[in-house]
């Protein structure tokens, strides 16, 4: 496998993670903007409404890291084969090059899960606020 295909292949997968998880965050956000508890008579479908989409997020955060090792890994590996094939005229310079290279990946990938774990808690915390405006004037209004 080629160094720039492993590069196109982790940088494309985070690339979609990201836009991903930032619409969704985006979307939610407006969503929570323009919520009103008095909308919904029913608290299950309203937290069913509150909870849409999240899930994507905290899948892209908990697996942003992972894609972005998986891509380091492969990196290291075609550098270490590089040197394996080109032992005798091995600079030191270029086996940094491409040991360094390769990090770019683990990078990326905390660059996608970090945003979007922040964005995760966030948003849930949001969404528990509105329940508990929820629950608040249904309350009200049952006493």
């Amino acid at each position: 496998m080629d160094r720039e295909l492993v590069e196109w292949i982790a940088f494309g997968v985070l690339g979609a993670m990201g836009f991903i998880a930032l619409w969704a965050a985006i979307e939610r956000a407006l969503f929570y903007r323009a919520a009103n508890v008095r909308e919904y008579d029913n608290r299950s479908r309203f937290e069913v409404a509150l909870q849409k989409r999240l899930t994507i997020i905290a899948v892209i955060a908990s697996n942003a890291p992972y894609v972005g090792l998986l891509g380091t890994v492969f990196g290291i590996m075609i550098a270490f084969i590089d040197i394996a094939d080109n032992l005798a005229n091995m600079d030191a310079a270029a086996l940094m090059t491409g040991l360094a290279l390769a990090l770019k990946a683990t990078a990326a990938g905390l660059l996608v899960a970090i945003p979007s774990s922040i964005a995760y808690n966030l948003l849930l915390g949001k969404a528990e606020s509105l329940l508990a405006e929820w629950d608040a004037e249904y309350a009200a209004k049952t006493h």
